[in-house]
């Protein structure tokens, strides 16, 4: 049951970013960086809110076979929130998690970042 689960709280995002308001996009660049970080998602949906221009946000899981992947988007606040849980059974994913997590957040080119690491179990 060990794990690390990495958060990290992003302001000054552009709310024009595609990622704030397009959940394919969105989708396809949070898959492409869990492959690229070395971990297997096996399950993804992002569901936008808001009205039907289109510009509401975000909310998107990636289900990832050592756990998960969260994202929150707030274009009209230019904020996200980030979640990422591995767990460490059979082998440590901590470097991969933090490869994620650093891939995401380069993504929406925040202006000021707050993260947090718990070590779970």
């Amino acid at each position: 049951m060990k794990g690390l689960h990495l958060t990290a709280d992003l302001r000054g995002v552009d709310p024009a970013l595609s990622l704030m308001t397009d959940p394919v996009s969105l989708g396809t660049r949070c898959s492409e960086a869990v492959t690229a970080a070395g971990l297997q998602g096996v399950a993804e949906l992002m569901h936008r809110f808001g009205p039907a221009d289109g510009q509401g946000g975000i909310t998107g899981v990636v289900l990832l076979a050592e756990s998960h992947l969260a994202v929150h988007t707030w274009p009209e606040l230019g904020a996200v929130t980030l979640d990422v849980y591995v767990c460490n059974y059979g082998g440590d994913n901590s470097t991969k998690a933090e490869r994620l997590m650093a891939a995401l957040v380069e993504l929406f080119e925040p202006a000021e970042v707050s993260r947090q690491r718990l070590l779970r179990g």
